[in-house]
């Protein structure tokens, strides 16, 4: 299979270069969600070099493999707290829009339908993205991405196998 390498010293300047596009475009998140376990990495990259300290995270599961997925992706516990008190804008952050269904649930849940928070208030936000890579199959299109390929993309955080 063809592959797309990312090194580490590549990751350094992707993420810089994300943090550069979401300053530029003017627009100030208050809150940032990486998408588990893929965005975890980029997502503490961007919330250093973005200055931003309330972060938090959201488990999705769809890869079981390389190359293969669930038919859709499912949320999993434990479910991130918010609360207004928040501010209303967050950035989503994942390594790639693939398929695109991982961040369209994530910003459709956000965004649209809204989530309780632990008084009961229904909270939405104003949701923007930001993936390390796009791909030309994706059903939704990233805010902030790096770099595009339609190839299979093997980041520095995942390639050995598990201990």
């Amino acid at each position: 299979m063809d592959k797309e390498i990312l090194t580490w010293t590549e990751f350094g300047e992707a993420s810089r270069e994300l943090a550069r596009q979401v300053r530029d475009s003017g627009w100030e998140p208050d809150l940032l969600i990486s998408l588990a376990r893929g965005g975890l990495i980029p997502g503490g990259a961007l919330a250093y070099a973005l200055d931003l300290k309330t972060i938090g995270s959201i488990n999705v599961e769809f890869y079981t493999g390389e190359g293969t997925t669930l038919a859709e992706p499912l949320l999993l516990p434990p479910f991130m707290e918010v609360s207004a008190d928040l501010g209303g804008r967050a950035l989503i952050i994942d390594d790639v829009a693939d398929s695109g269904k991982t961040l369209k649930l994530v910003v459709d849940l956000l965004s649209k339908q809204g989530v309780r928070d632990p008084a009961g208030e229904l909270v939405r936000f104003e949701v923007r993205t930001a993936v390390l890579y796009r791909k030309s199959r994706t059903i939704i299109e990233p805010d902030y991405c790096w770099r595009s390929t339609d190839r299979w993309i093997s980041f520095p955080w995942s390639t050995l196998p598990p201990v």
